[in-house]
C-alpha cells in the first residue's frame, strides 16, 4: 500500500501543471534535515518550460527558505530541551558573525545545521531569514543558469550512459 501511495504521489508531482508546486514541496523538504537536493527539480521544470525560469527560481527560494525557517525553529526548540554543554567553535563562530553566516545556508551538508544553530543561538529571526533567502536565491540562480548552459547533447550522452 505504501509503495502504491508513493508511486501515486510521484506521478502527481510529475504532471507539468504542478511543476512549480513540486519544486516548492521538494525545496521545503530538501532544506530540512532530509538528504534531498532540489536543484534537479528546478532544472527539470526550467528545461521543460523556459518561461518558468524566474518563477521556478523564486518558488524554490521561498520553499527552501521556509525549510530553513523550520530548521531555525527546531534549533530554537532544541535549546529548551538540551543543555549548553558541548557548545564548541561553531557556536562561537556563529555568535561572532551573526545572521550573516546564514548566507552560507545554501551549502550542502552544512547549510541546514547552520539554520538550526541560528535558532539555537536565538539570532534575530527576520534578519536570519533575509540572509537565508539571499544565499538560497543566489544558489538557485547560479546552479540553474550553469546547468542551462550545458549543451543538450551532454544530457543525452549522460542518459545513454546509465
Amino acid at each position: 500500500m505504501i509503495e502504491s501511495s508513493v508511486r501515486w504521489l510521484l506521478s502527481v508531482l510529475a504532471i507539468p501543471d504542478v511543476g512549480l508546486s513540486s519544486v516548492f514541496l521538494i525545496s521545503i523538504l530538501s532544506a530540512t534535515l532530509l538528504p534531498l537536493g532540489s536543484e534537479p527539480a528546478v532544472f527539470a521544470v526550467v528545461k521543460a518550460n523556459g518561461a518558468l525560469f524566474w518563477p521556478a527560481i523564486l518558488v524554490a527560494t521561498v520553499g527552501n527558505t521556509l525549510g530553513g525557517m523550520i530548521d531555525y525553529a527546531m534549533g530554537y526548540g532544541a535549546k529548551q530541551t538540551f543543555s549548553r554543554k558541548g557548545e564548541g567553535h561553531w557556536f562561537r563562530w556563529l555568535q561572532r558573525f551573526g545572521p550573516k553566516t546564514l548566507l552560507l545556508a545554501w551549502l550542502p551538508a552544512v547549510g541546514d545545521p547552520l539554520c538550526a544553530l541560528a535558532g539555537w543561538l536565538r539570532m534575530p529571526f527576520w534578519q536570519s531569514v533575509m540572509y537565508m533567502a539571499i544565499g538560497k536565491f543566489l544558489r538557485y540562480l547560479t546552479m540553474t543558469s550553469a546547468l542551462l548552459y550545458i549543451p543538450d547533447g551532454f544530457w543525452r550522452w549522460l542518459i545513454n550512459l546509465f
